[in-house]
């Protein structure tokens, strides 16, 4: 038996402690360029209780608030150039998946002149970078503990990741409170991402004994709390299940990586005038790639199913899917067959993690053409 597990990221949990957001900062600089989305932060009062918490350790802080859904070059080079302006020592994200992979490129290209130029690559370990501090506000992307950051290059129409070492957040502050805040629909999907988390890293090629053991415990927290969430549960252990269940879920995926649906889903990216959100998208890939990939991992699959409570595992992720509201085609969004083309085009990534022997561009063509 041999792998290697490496997740160097220090994990602060539990509910309300945004509060000790600048006393956890101030050791790794005394100036922090903090990253955010548009308006849900300021509109639930989450930006101003955390640049309370930073002003009153002693930490300057100035706000770059230009993140979108799914964040691009263009946004990553913005906080970069505020960060130098402000002579940032620390980066600090608030928000979900899209502003924590802003500030994680930002962070690793600080000292770089293109951030395009890194987009689909993997970085050197010795790559220099400024701390970055990931505040989760949406319990599922596990972005807050993985080594990669997914930007559009809009100029090449490619969507893919930064990825490295050099990218693990320094401290990822998980308050579970947090996402409470975040809208039904978001959750739901975000819920669902966090699950495809821990089913990916459980069937990965990458697995281990100890990547194993935190997708089982995933699993059995997200799948509940997604019925749960669908169910219009909202309590603080809720909110506690699936933040605990989205973290293990990126600590599984930080080291056996994903499968082919996050390589399929984040290659649509290259349809730059669609605006899907990943959970989403990753529900429409999701029973075409069960149906192909049970056969490959008959064992992991009814265990899988065991742990969500179902007789089989393409029978519960369809059940999840329709109580969640996310049982959709790709057609309803906007996309048509002849996008196939230029998602093949834009695959990136280790597809032979996957538990597909055999995967290629027949395979994946027929996956979306079925997700359509």
């Amino acid at each position: 038996m041999r792998f290697e597990h490496l997740t160097p990221t220090r994990v602060i949990f539990g509910r309300d402690r945004l509060s000790e957001l600048g006393a956890l900062t101030r050791p790794l600089g005394v100036r922090a360029l903090l990253v955010c989305g548009r308006t849900a932060m300021r509109r639930h009062g989450v930006l101003d209780r955390a640049c309370r918490s930073l002003q009153l350790a002693g930490v300057d802080v100035h706000v770059f608030d230009g993140v979108s859904r799914n964040p691009c070059c263009e946004e990553v080079q913005a906080a970069i150039t505020l960060a130098r302006q402000q002579r940032s020592e620390v980066i600090v994200a608030l928000g979900g998946g899209s502003a924590i992979d802003t500030a994680k490129a930002a962070g690793a290209a600080i000292r770089l002149d293109s951030v395009a130029a890194l987009v689909g690559t993997t970085l050197p370990d010795e790559q220099q970078a400024l701390p970055v501090i990931a505040v989760p506000t949406t319990a599922g992307t596990g972005a807050e503990v993985t080594r990669g950051a997914i930007i559009t290059d809009r100029a090449r129409c490619l969507k893919s990741g930064i990825r490295g070492r050099t990218v693990f957040p320094s401290l990822a502050l998980i308050d579970s409170r947090l996402s409470s805040t975040t809208p039904r629909e978001v959750a739901l999907e975000t819920a669902f991402d966090a699950l495809t988390h821990a089913v990916e890293g459980y069937l990965a090629r990458q697995a281990s004994p100890l990547t194993d053991i935190l997708a089982e415990r995933a699993l059995g927290l997200t799948a509940p709390g997604l019925r749960g969430l669908a169910a219009g549960e909202d309590t603080p252990e809720l909110w506690d299940r699936l933040a605990l269940g989205a973290l293990l879920g990126g600590l599984t995926v930080a080291t056996a990586s994903t499968c082919l649906p996050h390589r399929l889903q984040q290659a649509m990216g290259g349809i730059s005038h669609i605006e899907l959100a990943h959970g989403r998208g990753l529900a429409a890939l999701y029973p075409p790639w069960v149906e192909r990939a049970n056969a490959f991992a008959e064992e992991r699959f009814a265990r899988i199913a065991q742990l969500i409570g179902a007789a089989s595992a393409a029978e519960g992720i369809l059940d999840l899917l329709e109580r969640g509201g996310l049982r959709q085609g790709l057609h309803a969004s906007g996309y048509q067959l002849a996008d196939i083309d230029v998602f093949l085009a834009n695959v990136t990534g280790n597809v032979d993690n996957d538990p597909i022997d055999v995967v290629g561009p027949p395979l994946m063509r027929a996956i979306y053409a079925e997700a359509m």
